[in-house]
């Protein structure tokens, strides 16, 4: 995707409430007993690359991310999806042993239920400001940083809420590039720290 793109948005929906819809259309995907990644992320479209970030970081901010191995995932899915975004790819692409993991639908209709506050919390408050934040070089560093904010997760699998904040981090920057807004990119940057300050406070570094 190119820096100087339009903001994008959930295809066939409203712009009024992005990431509000994007939880909607998880819990959608989530009906059967099992679901699948690919259920989830390709609900989407292959061109919407801002929204498919989205899906393992919202995911990975839930209690599903209590699930052995499911941060590893998420983590591996972000990077893939950050990846692209920094080449400009035009179109997502996404190896089959990622899409193919599933879990369980109810414990995941569970989850994204709590997620519901925190979607509309962030629709209510993002809005286009500050855009020298996500314009032009800004906007290839975000993306640079939630391909190593994924990269990480499995690296910290093991380290209490360490991949969850990342997770929130790449949110954060993820709903700053959806909707051009700098204070979001600016909040990501203070939970990043966050995420760096979790695994040394733990380890007893500092």
């Amino acid at each position: 995707m190119s820096s100087a793109a339009a903001p994008e948005t959930v295809a066939g929906s409203s712009t009024d409430r992005p990431v509000g819809e994007i939880v909607d259309r998880l819990q959608k995907a989530a009906q059967d007993p099992r679901v699948s990644l690919r259920d989830m992320v390709e609900s989407f479209g292959e061109s919407s690359f801002i929204p498919a970030l989205m899906v393992p970081a919202l995911l990975v901010v839930s209690p599903l991310s209590g699930i052995p191995l499911f941060s590893t995932l998420c983590g591996l899915l972000i990077a893939f999806i950050a990846g692209q975004m920094l080449i400009s790819r035009r179109h997502l692409w996404l190896p089959e042993f990622l899409m193919a993991r599933s879990f369980d639908g109810a414990k995941a209709r569970k989850g994204l239920g709590k997620l519901r506050g925190l979607g509309d919390w962030l629709d209510r408050n993002a809005r286009s400001r500050l855009r020298l934040m996500t314009a032009g070089p800004m906007r290839k560093l975000l993306q640079a940083v939630c391909l190593l904010c994924g990269l990480a997760m499995p690296f910290l699998e093991l380290v209490p809420f360490s991949s969850s904040i990342l997770g929130l981090t790449v949110l954060c920057f993820a709903t700053a590039l959806l909707v051009r807004d700098g204070l979001f990119a600016t909040i990501g940057c203070v939970t990043l720290a966050a995420a760096v300050l979790v695994p040394l406070m733990i380890a007893g570094v500092i």
